[in-house]
């Protein structure tokens, strides 16, 4: 993992700069863009959150002074995996996992951290957590891809991601035809039903993930953010 203090643009951003800026209230939060993710909407979620969101395209534009790091994505999984493998931002992100820094991954965010995908095929995943990603199985009535608002129940309720949320029926949008199946039932932090329970949330440590959208979710998406900004800024940047 780089800490140069690069930006992901041409530019350069002191080190002492951003150090500056991680002593203060709004945690540097460092955005991953692959190419197919809603880059905008969760920036400004974030900003709007409390937080100062940094974009990198590469591991060398990896701010020294991050406190977190966020995996947003849309569309195909083999898409988002192929991105993050060709520009070296998969080791980043298994690196900053197995550190135990603050990570959220949002929908292809989440879907890439597990072993293997039936999506397009069959790809292979990130591997970070075992398990696997299936498509929805479900019967005629239930539209396929699942997308809309829906409520969910937090199976870990003491979990500073769903600080203040009800432990069950609040509602989140969510737009997906696969989801996930953890190996270890003990890292799903949200479940949610349609013709049958499936995993809206991870979290083990200080990873979190959602299958749900909290950008397009309203105020609860918008606490969802707010709630890991203040994880981030409760985690001190590496050096």
């Amino acid at each position: 993992m780089n800490s140069t203090g690069l930006s992901s643009g041409t530019g350069f951003q002191p080190v002492g700069l951003e150090h500056g800026l991680a002593a203060r209230a709004t945690p540097l939060i460092a955005v991953i863009d692959t190419g197919i993710c809603n880059l905008r909407s969760v920036t400004k979620a974030l900003e709007a959150a409390g937080a100062a969101p940094r974009v990198i395209r590469a591991p060398a534009g990896m701010p020294a002074a991050a406190r977190a790091l966020v995996l947003p994505g849309v569309g195909a999984l083999r898409d988002c995996v192929a991105s993050l493998r060709a520009t070296g931002l998969a080791e980043t992100t298994r690196d900053w996992i197995a550190a135990n820094r603050p990570f959220l991954g949002i929908c292809l965010g989440m879907q890439a951290l597990f072993d293997y995908s039936e999506e397009g095929g069959g790809i292979a995943g990130l591997g970070i957590f075992p398990g696997k990603v299936v498509r929805f199985a479900r019967p005629p009535e239930y539209k396929i891809p699942h997308m809309g608002w829906n409520t969910v129940r937090f199976t870990q309720p003491a979990s500073p991601l769903a600080a203040t949320l009800k432990p069950s029926g609040e509602s989140f949008y969510f737009v997906h035809s696969y989801h996930c199946v953890p190996a270890d039932p003990a890292l799903v932090l949200a479940e949610s039903d349609y013709g049958g329970t499936f995993t809206a949330a991870i979290a083990r440590g200080n990873c979190h993930a959602t299958q749900f959208h909290p950008e397009k979710s309203q105020a609860r998406g918008m606490q969802i953010y707010k709630n890991f900004a203040a994880i981030a800024q409760s985690h001190s940047p590496s050096c």
